[in-house]
Protein backbone atom coordinates (compact mmCIF):
# COMPACT_ATOMS: atom_id res chain seq x y z
CA UNK A 1 0.00 0.00 0.00
CA UNK A 2 2.91 2.31 0.75
CA UNK A 3 7.00 1.70 0.21
CA UNK A 4 9.01 4.01 1.01
CA UNK A 5 12.69 3.88 0.01
CA UNK A 6 15.11 5.75 1.69
CA UNK A 7 13.62 9.05 1.12
CA UNK A 8 15.83 12.17 2.22
CA UNK A 9 14.88 15.73 3.21
CA UNK A 10 17.39 18.29 4.32
CA UNK A 11 16.85 21.62 6.61
CA UNK A 12 19.53 23.48 8.41
CA UNK A 13 20.12 21.28 11.29
CA UNK A 14 17.82 18.59 10.35
CA UNK A 15 18.34 15.84 8.16
CA UNK A 16 15.13 12.92 7.41
CA UNK A 17 16.10 9.32 6.06
CA UNK A 18 13.34 6.75 6.26
CA UNK A 19 12.63 3.48 4.83
CA UNK A 20 9.12 2.27 5.60
CA UNK A 21 6.38 -0.16 4.37
CA UNK A 22 2.28 -0.67 4.82
CA UNK A 23 0.81 -3.19 3.72
CA UNK A 24 -2.80 -3.81 2.81
CA UNK A 25 -4.74 -5.04 6.07
CA UNK A 26 -2.50 -3.13 8.37
CA UNK A 27 -2.35 -0.59 10.83
CA UNK A 28 1.20 0.81 11.08
CA UNK A 29 1.97 2.95 14.35
CA UNK A 30 4.91 5.26 13.48
CA UNK A 31 6.39 6.48 16.96
CA UNK A 32 9.00 9.11 18.26
CA UNK A 33 9.64 12.38 20.09
CA UNK A 34 8.55 15.58 18.78
CA UNK A 35 11.07 17.06 16.41
CA UNK A 36 12.05 13.51 15.86
CA UNK A 37 10.39 13.86 12.23
CA UNK A 38 7.25 12.47 12.24
CA UNK A 39 5.35 15.37 10.49
CA UNK A 40 7.66 15.99 7.95
CA UNK A 41 7.53 12.29 6.86
CA UNK A 42 3.96 12.95 6.18
CA UNK A 43 3.86 15.61 4.35
CA UNK A 44 6.84 14.05 1.94
CA UNK A 45 4.45 11.26 1.67
CA UNK A 46 1.49 13.50 0.50
CA UNK A 47 3.93 15.72 -1.57
CA UNK A 48 3.34 18.55 0.04
CA UNK A 49 7.35 19.27 0.56
CA UNK A 50 9.95 17.76 -2.08
CA UNK A 51 12.27 15.46 -0.81
CA UNK A 52 16.15 15.57 -1.75
CA UNK A 53 16.25 11.65 -2.36
CA UNK A 54 14.93 8.43 -2.64
CA UNK A 55 11.15 7.36 -3.62
CA UNK A 56 7.67 7.09 -2.19
CA UNK A 57 5.32 4.15 -3.88
CA UNK A 58 1.84 4.93 -2.63
CA UNK A 59 -0.89 3.00 -4.10
CA UNK A 60 1.15 1.37 -6.51
CA UNK A 61 2.34 4.20 -7.88
CA UNK A 62 4.68 7.14 -7.80
CA UNK A 63 3.25 9.37 -4.99
CA UNK A 64 4.38 12.76 -6.67
CA UNK A 65 2.67 11.90 -9.93
CA UNK A 66 -0.33 10.37 -8.07
CA UNK A 67 -3.71 11.57 -9.90
CA UNK A 68 -7.24 12.79 -8.85
CA UNK A 69 -9.09 9.95 -8.64
CA UNK A 70 -5.91 7.79 -7.29
CA UNK A 71 -5.81 10.79 -4.72
CA UNK A 72 -9.44 10.66 -3.85
CA UNK A 73 -8.26 7.20 -2.66
CA UNK A 74 -6.29 8.76 0.23
CA UNK A 75 -7.73 10.16 3.53
CA UNK A 76 -6.00 12.51 5.66
CA UNK A 77 -5.43 14.28 9.02
CA UNK A 78 -2.72 16.51 9.49
CA UNK A 79 -1.50 18.10 13.11
CA UNK A 80 -1.17 21.25 11.99
CA UNK A 81 -4.30 22.04 9.17
CA UNK A 82 -7.98 21.35 9.54
CA UNK A 83 -11.05 23.64 8.46
CA UNK A 84 -11.53 27.00 8.67
CA UNK A 85 -13.19 27.77 11.75
CA UNK A 86 -15.91 29.98 10.37
CA UNK A 87 -16.64 27.58 7.95
CA UNK A 88 -20.19 25.93 9.34
CA UNK A 89 -19.99 21.95 9.56
CA UNK A 90 -23.24 22.61 6.76
CA UNK A 91 -19.91 23.91 4.47
CA UNK A 92 -17.22 21.32 5.34
CA UNK A 93 -19.94 18.63 4.32
CA UNK A 94 -20.55 20.93 0.59
CA UNK A 95 -16.82 21.55 0.72
CA UNK A 96 -16.62 17.74 0.70
CA UNK A 97 -18.99 16.70 -1.54
CA UNK A 98 -17.14 18.77 -3.96
CA UNK A 99 -13.70 17.59 -3.90
CA UNK A 100 -14.35 13.92 -3.79
CA UNK A 101 -16.83 11.94 -5.91
CA UNK A 102 -17.16 9.26 -3.57
CA UNK A 103 -18.28 11.60 -0.99
CA UNK A 104 -21.09 9.40 1.08
CA UNK A 105 -23.17 12.52 2.27
CA UNK A 106 -25.81 10.60 3.90
CA UNK A 107 -23.62 8.22 6.27
CA UNK A 108 -21.38 11.34 6.84
CA UNK A 109 -24.19 14.00 8.30
CA UNK A 110 -25.76 10.99 10.21
CA UNK A 111 -22.14 10.59 11.65
CA UNK A 112 -21.83 14.17 12.58
CA UNK A 113 -24.80 14.16 14.05
CA UNK A 114 -24.75 11.60 16.15
CA UNK A 115 -21.89 13.17 17.55
CA UNK A 116 -23.49 16.42 18.59
CA UNK A 117 -21.50 17.96 15.29
CA UNK A 118 -24.50 19.95 13.88
CA UNK A 119 -25.03 21.94 10.63
CA UNK A 120 -25.06 25.11 12.09
CA UNK A 121 -22.34 25.30 14.07
CA UNK A 122 -19.20 27.14 13.59
CA UNK A 123 -15.97 24.31 13.79
CA UNK A 124 -14.98 27.43 15.57
CA UNK A 125 -17.71 26.90 18.28
CA UNK A 126 -16.74 23.20 18.74
CA UNK A 127 -15.42 20.98 21.63
CA UNK A 128 -11.46 20.25 21.05
CA UNK A 129 -13.05 16.36 20.89
CA UNK A 130 -15.62 17.39 18.16
CA UNK A 131 -13.25 19.53 15.97
CA UNK A 132 -10.85 15.99 16.02
CA UNK A 133 -13.96 13.66 15.31
CA UNK A 134 -15.01 16.02 12.06
CA UNK A 135 -11.20 15.81 11.04
CA UNK A 136 -11.51 12.21 11.38
CA UNK A 137 -15.14 11.76 9.69
CA UNK A 138 -14.12 13.84 6.97
CA UNK A 139 -10.82 11.65 6.21
CA UNK A 140 -13.49 8.59 5.85
CA UNK A 141 -16.10 9.78 4.22
CA UNK A 142 -15.14 9.20 0.41
CA UNK A 143 -14.57 5.26 0.71
CA UNK A 144 -10.48 5.65 0.99
CA UNK A 145 -8.67 2.79 0.79
CA UNK A 146 -5.25 4.53 2.88
CA UNK A 147 -5.71 6.76 5.73
CA UNK A 148 -2.63 8.47 6.84
CA UNK A 149 -3.17 10.27 10.92
CA UNK A 150 -0.74 12.51 12.19
CA UNK A 151 -1.73 12.74 15.49
CA UNK A 152 -5.60 12.73 15.21
CA UNK A 153 -6.41 11.74 19.03
CA UNK A 154 -4.22 15.03 20.48
CA UNK A 155 -5.05 16.64 23.14
CA UNK A 156 -8.14 14.42 23.56
CA UNK A 157 -9.67 13.09 26.52
CA UNK A 158 -10.02 9.08 27.25
CA UNK A 159 -13.86 9.31 26.11
CA UNK A 160 -12.96 10.96 22.72
CA UNK A 161 -10.02 9.17 22.14
CA UNK A 162 -11.42 5.59 22.12
CA UNK A 163 -14.93 7.00 20.20
CA UNK A 164 -12.08 7.81 17.31
CA UNK A 165 -10.36 4.56 17.29
CA UNK A 166 -13.67 2.79 17.11
CA UNK A 167 -14.34 4.37 14.07
CA UNK A 168 -10.97 3.18 12.87
CA UNK A 169 -11.52 -0.05 13.78
CA UNK A 170 -14.67 -0.33 12.39
CA UNK A 171 -13.21 1.35 8.86
CA UNK A 172 -10.26 -1.75 9.07
CA UNK A 173 -12.98 -3.97 9.45
CA UNK A 174 -15.12 -2.73 6.70
CA UNK A 175 -12.40 -4.10 3.97
CA UNK A 176 -9.62 -5.85 4.72
CA UNK A 177 -7.75 -4.50 1.83
CA UNK A 178 -7.40 -0.92 3.60
CA UNK A 179 -4.63 0.12 5.81
CA UNK A 180 -3.52 3.25 8.33
CA UNK A 181 -0.22 5.14 9.32
CA UNK A 182 -1.03 6.48 12.28
CA UNK A 183 1.49 8.84 14.82
CA UNK A 184 0.24 9.42 18.19
CA UNK A 185 2.04 10.36 21.21
CA UNK A 186 -0.89 8.56 23.64
CA UNK A 187 1.16 5.01 23.18
CA UNK A 188 -2.04 3.39 24.97
CA UNK A 189 -3.62 4.15 21.50
CA UNK A 190 -1.38 2.77 19.55
CA UNK A 191 -0.66 -1.06 21.51
CA UNK A 192 -4.94 -1.12 21.03
CA UNK A 193 -4.81 -0.77 17.50
CA UNK A 194 -1.43 -1.40 15.47
CA UNK A 195 -0.34 -4.28 14.07
CA UNK A 196 3.33 -2.80 13.75
CA UNK A 197 5.34 0.49 15.14
CA UNK A 198 8.37 2.24 13.57
CA UNK A 199 10.00 4.50 15.95
CA UNK A 200 11.97 7.41 14.27
CA UNK A 201 14.36 9.83 16.10
CA UNK A 202 16.40 12.43 14.74
CA UNK A 203 15.17 11.96 10.74
CA UNK A 204 16.03 7.98 10.56
CA UNK A 205 14.51 4.96 11.67
CA UNK A 206 15.55 3.12 14.66
CA UNK A 207 13.21 0.70 15.28
CA UNK A 208 10.70 -1.63 13.84
CA UNK A 209 9.07 -4.38 15.13
CA UNK A 210 5.43 -6.07 15.61
CA UNK A 211 3.20 -5.17 18.18
CA UNK A 212 3.31 -8.32 19.76
CA UNK A 213 6.90 -8.35 19.88
CA UNK A 214 7.24 -5.13 21.28
CA UNK A 215 4.78 -6.10 23.83
CA UNK A 216 5.44 -9.64 24.69
CA UNK A 217 9.73 -9.69 23.81
CA UNK A 218 10.93 -6.35 24.97
CA UNK A 219 11.72 -5.32 28.64
CA UNK A 220 13.69 -2.90 30.95
CA UNK A 221 16.38 -4.51 33.23
CA UNK A 222 16.94 -2.15 36.15
CA UNK A 223 20.46 -2.99 37.84
CA UNK A 224 23.11 -1.67 40.13
CA UNK A 225 26.49 -0.78 38.69
CA UNK A 226 27.73 -4.23 40.07
CA UNK A 227 24.80 -6.12 38.78
CA UNK A 228 25.02 -4.19 34.94
CA UNK A 229 29.13 -4.97 35.02
CA UNK A 230 28.49 -9.07 35.28
CA UNK A 231 25.27 -8.92 33.13
CA UNK A 232 25.60 -10.96 29.93
CA UNK A 233 24.96 -7.64 27.16
CA UNK A 234 24.76 -9.62 24.26
CA UNK A 235 20.92 -9.23 24.23
CA UNK A 236 21.02 -5.55 25.03
CA UNK A 237 19.55 -2.82 22.78
CA UNK A 238 20.15 0.58 24.89
CA UNK A 239 21.32 1.33 28.43
CA UNK A 240 20.38 4.71 30.49
CA UNK A 241 22.53 5.30 33.76
CA UNK A 242 20.05 5.79 36.87
CA UNK A 243 20.59 7.14 40.39
CA UNK A 244 20.81 3.03 41.36
CA UNK A 245 22.35 1.79 38.66
CA UNK A 246 20.94 1.53 34.72
CA UNK A 247 17.87 0.65 33.20
CA UNK A 248 18.45 -1.55 30.36
CA UNK A 249 16.51 -2.17 26.79
CA UNK A 250 16.10 -5.63 25.73
CA UNK A 251 14.39 -6.74 22.93
CA UNK A 252 14.92 -11.03 24.24
CA UNK A 253 13.04 -10.88 27.66
CA UNK A 254 12.83 -14.78 27.83
CA UNK A 255 16.93 -14.62 28.15
CA UNK A 256 17.09 -12.76 30.93
CA UNK A 257 14.16 -14.67 32.49
CA UNK A 258 15.40 -17.26 31.99
CA UNK A 259 19.35 -16.69 32.92
CA UNK A 260 19.24 -14.06 35.23
CA UNK A 261 16.06 -14.60 37.73
CA UNK A 262 17.03 -12.39 40.95
CA UNK A 263 17.44 -9.46 38.41
CA UNK A 264 14.60 -6.99 38.13
CA UNK A 265 12.65 -7.23 34.99
CA UNK A 266 9.68 -5.91 33.67
CA UNK A 267 8.06 -5.60 30.99
CA UNK A 268 8.19 -2.44 28.95
CA UNK A 269 5.31 -0.38 26.78
CA UNK A 270 5.73 1.73 24.14
CA UNK A 271 6.79 5.07 26.56
CA UNK A 272 10.17 2.79 28.00
CA UNK A 273 10.83 1.89 24.18
CA UNK A 274 10.63 5.56 22.88
CA UNK A 275 12.45 6.49 26.12
CA UNK A 276 15.44 4.72 26.20
CA UNK A 277 15.50 3.79 22.48
CA UNK A 278 15.64 7.73 22.53
CA UNK A 279 17.42 9.14 25.53
CA UNK A 280 19.48 5.61 25.89
CA UNK A 281 23.50 5.13 24.99
CA UNK A 282 24.71 2.57 23.29
CA UNK A 283 25.54 -0.63 24.97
Amino acid sequence: MLHIENVTKNYPGFHLQVSLDVAPGTVTGLIGQNGAGKSTLFKTILGLIRTDGGSVTLLGQNAQALGAESRQRIGTVLADAGFSGYLTVRDVRTILGQFYPGFDEADFRRRCESSGITDGKKVKDLSTGMKAKLKVLSALSHGADFLLLDEPTAGLDVIARDEILDLLRSYMEENDHRAILISSHISSDLETLCDDFYMIHQGSIVLHEDTDRLLNDYAVLKVSEAEFEALDKSCLLKKKKEHYGYSCLTNQRGFYRENCPSLVLEKSGLDEVITLMARGEEV
